[in-house]
C-alpha cells in the first residue's frame, strides 16, 4: 500500500536536461517542465516535478518525488516513475512504465511492459515476471493523464480511457465537471480552469483512496495549476508552482 502522501508527489515530475525536442502527432506536450509544491492541509510536504522529453520512436516522462528535511523524519520519500510510449497514427501507446520507491525502509522496483504488437503486458517486481491480456491501445496512468490533457473536455461529460496498472486492466473514468474556477497561474494572472475527477481503480498515480479534484486550464495545452485529494483527515493539495515547455 503506497501512502497517499507519496502518490500524489508521483502524480507530478524529470531529472536530466531536456532531450531534442521531437513532434509527435499524439502527444503534443514534449518539451514540458512541470514543478510541483505537494501539502497537507497548510503545511509542505515536499517537492514533484515533470518533464516531456522526445525520442527516437516517441516520448519519456519522467517523474521524481521527495518529502522535505521536515517530513524525512517520518516518512521519508524518494520515488521515481519512468514512462514511454509511442504514436501509432494519431493514437498513443504506453510501452513502458517504471516505478523505483524508496521510502523509508521499503525499496521495491515495479517494471511494466506493453507488449501491444502481443496483446499483452507484463509485470516484474521482486524477481518475478507474470504476463497479461492486454490489448493494443491500453495505456499507463501516467500517459492517460496527458491523453485526458490532450482531449476535448466537455463539462457534463465522462471520459473512458482503456489502462493497465498494477496487474489490472480496466476503464479509467474521468469526469468532466460543470464547474468553473479561476487560479493563479506561475506565469502570472489569473486564468480560468476546469475541474476533473479521474476514478482509478488501483492504488496508483490517481489513488482510490482518497477524492481526487484536478483543476486545469480552459484552453487547449489543460496545465494543472492544483491538485486536491481528500482523505480521512483533511486535504492533500499540489500547486503548480513553475511551468516551462517555449511558449510561455
Amino acid at each position: 500500500m503506497r501512502p497517499l502522501i507519496a502518490l500524489l508527489l508521483l502524480f507530478l515530475w524529470p531529472a536530466s536536461a531536456m532531450a531534442e525536442v521531437r513532434p509527435s502527432p499524439c502527444m503534443p506536450f514534449i518539451g514540458e517542465q512541470m514543478d510541483f509544491s505537494v501539502g497537507w492541509e497548510f503545511i509542505n510536504a515536499g517537492y514533484a516535478t515533470m518533464q516531456v522529453t522526445g525520442n527516437a520512436t516517441g516520448w519519456q516522462v519522467e517523474t521524481r518525488a521527495r518529502t522535505n528535511r521536515f517530513l524525512d523524519m517520518f516518512k521519508k520519500v524518494r520515488d521515481t516513475i519512468t514512462a514511454r510510449g509511442i504514436c501509432i497514427g494519431d493514437r498513443m501507446q504506453s510501452t513502458v512504465f517504471d516505478i523505483e520507491q524508496h521510502e523509508n525502509r521499503y525499496h521495491a522496483v515495479k517494471k511494466t511492459r506493453f507488449l501491444w504488437k502481443r496483446h499483452r503486458a507484463t509485470f516484474t517486481q521482486n524477481g518475478k515476471t507474470d504476463s497479461y491480456r492486454v490489448p493494443a491501445g491500453h495505456l499507463s496512468v501516467i500517459d492517460a493523464f496527458f491523453l485526458v490533457r490532450a482531449m476535448k473536455l466537455e463539462a457534463g461529460k465522462t471520459l473512458t480511457i482503456p489502462i493497465f496498472d498494477s496487474r489490472k486492466r480496466y476503464e479509467l473514468e474521468v469526469r468532466v465537471s460543470k464547474r468553473r474556477k479561476k487560479f493563479k497561474a506561475p506565469w502570472g494572472g489569473f486564468v480560468d480552469c476546469i475541474e476533473v475527477e479521474p476514478k482509478l481503480k488501483t492504488e496508483g498515480i490517481f489513488s482510490s483512496k482518497g477524492k481526487i479534484k484536478i483543476w486545469m486550464t480552459d484552453d487547449d495545452r489543460h496545465i494543472p495549476l492544483k491538485m486536491t485529494a481528500k482523505i480521512k483527515i483533511g486535504h492533500i493539495v499540489a500547486i503548480l508552482n513553475d511551468y516551462r515547455n517555449g511558449r510561455i
